[in-house]
C-alpha cells in the first residue's frame, strides 16, 4: 500500500550483531524508521547507524530510552539507579553522542530531551492513551494532546486504536485530538 513502515525490533546485543541485523532490516522496502535499544551502548548505536547506510537514503535510527511501561521500581529492580526522566534523558543524549536520528521516549521526558538534543532530534512518543482509555500495562502514559505539546514528532497509538469496538472511530478522534494540539 507504500505506507511508511515504522520497523520496532529495539535491536540489543553486541555492535557486530546489531549492525548485522540492522544492514539486512534497511534494504526492506518502505522502512523509515528503525529501533535499537539506547541500553546496548555508544558502540552498538554507532555500529547500527553506520550499518544502515547512507544518511539520505536509509531508515532514521531511533534508539529506545526507557519502555513506558517501566516505572522507578522496575529501574530498580534491574539494576538501574536514578529516576526514569533522568535515565530517560541521558540514553537520549548518549544516542544523539551516537549520531542517531531520535529516541523514544515517554511524553513525560520530551521536553527536557527537546531542550538537551534540540529541534531536529526526533522524539517517538508511545504510551499515548486518549483519556478515556485505561493505561493497562503502561506506567507512563498521556494523551496525544499532551505527547505533542511535551514535543513529540510521532506518537505510537496502539491498543486504544486495535481493542476498540470501532478501531476506525477510534483513530479518527485521536487524529481530531491531535490535530487541535498543533
Amino acid at each position: 500500500m507504500g505506507f511508511g513502515i515504522f520497523l520496532d525490533l529495539k535491536f540489543h546485543d553486541i555492535p557486530n550483531t546489531v549492525a548485522g541485523a540492522v544492514a539486512a532490516a534497511s534494504k526492506l522496502p518502505n522502512v523509515r524508521l528503525m529501533t535499537v535499544h539506547t541500553l546496548g551502548g555508544l558502540a552498538m548505536m554507532r555500529a547500527a547507524r553506520d550499518a544502515a547506510g547512507d544518511k539520505k537514503t536509509r531508515p532514521r535510527m531511533i534508539g529506545v530510552t526507557i519502555l513506558t511501561s517501566h516505572d522507578a521500581a522496575t529501574l530498580r529492580s534491574v539494576g538501574i539507579s536514578g529516576s526514569t526522566g533522568s535515565r530517560a534523558l541521558a540514553l537520549a543524549k548518549l544516542a544523539k553522542q551516537a549520531g542517531l536520528d531520535g529516541v523514544v521516549a515517554s511524553a513525560h521526558e520530551a521536553t527536557a530531551i527537546r531542550k538537551a538534543c534540540g529541534p531536529r532530534f526526533l522524539i517517538v512518543v508511545p504510551g499515548v492513551r486518549p483519556t478515556s482509555a485505561a493505561a493497562g500495562d503502561q506506567a507512563r502514559v498521556a494523551t496525544p494532546a499532551q505527547a505533542i505539546r511535551a514535543g513529540a514528532d510521532y506518537l505510537v497509538v496502539g491498543r486504544p486504536i486495535t481493542s476498540a469496538p470501532s478501531p476506525r472511530h477510534a483513530a479518527l478522534a485521536i487524529a481530531q485530538e491531535i490535530a487541535s494540539a498543533v
